[in-house]
């Protein structure tokens, strides 16, 4: 069985980023589990926190799931032609200490997908996203997915009716699958 972890990077109650990685758990190929997790708890990054009260509990049971997960799909909004503060801020939580960014990040398998209201979907999120990924030491799949028109795919109770989406979504979650057996 192959464990994936879905992070979702919106705090919105009706996100659409984490409609998307519900959506996904329907769609599995056989042998794929994905879970979802969101970043509700983590606090703003601060080192005085940090060095005082070390790594907060939201933070160590986000960084656990990691652990135990055999490939990372980021759910990322755009935010101002940007990733959100509030992702960044919990990647940036999570390799924390030094010491432990290899062993939550190095090597794993990672993909990214997104939803946004707007015309371009997320692509400029998801493209500040890689170089960030790629130096705490993940293994970036080259195909992404741009969801874009989300509140005309995406009903309000978080449903995703559009099949042409649902069948991309499919599509990546199968490659994806495969790049992540392959590492």
């Amino acid at each position: 069985m192959l464990k994936i972890l879905g992070i979702s990077g919106s705090l919105r109650q009706q996100s659409y980023n984490t409609a998307l990685l519900r959506a996904a758990q329907g769609l599995l190929p056989p042998d794929v589990q994905l879970d979802v997790a969101t970043l509700h708890g983590i606090p703003l990054y601060d080192g005085d926190v940090e060095a005082r009260d070390g790594i907060p509990e939201a933070v160590s049971a986000l960084k656990a799931r990691i652990m135990a997960s055999d490939a990372l799909l980021l759910a990322t909004p755009e935010y101002n032609s940007g990733m959100p503060g509030v992702f960044k801020n919990a990647i940036d939580w999570l390799s924390r200490p030094p010491a432990d960014s290899a062993k939550v990040f190095g090597n794993k398998p990672v993909a990214l997908l997104g939803a946004s209201p707007g015309g371009f979907g997320t692509i400029s999120s998801q493209t500040a996203w890689l170089p960030v990924l790629r130096a705490l030491g993940m293994q970036c799949w080259s195909n992404r997915l741009l969801v874009s028109r989300a509140h005309q795919l995406i009903d309000a109770q978080g449903a995703l009716g559009d099949e042409a989406t649902r069948k991309q979504l499919s599509e990546l979650l199968a490659g994806f699958a495969a790049f992540a057996r392959a590492r």
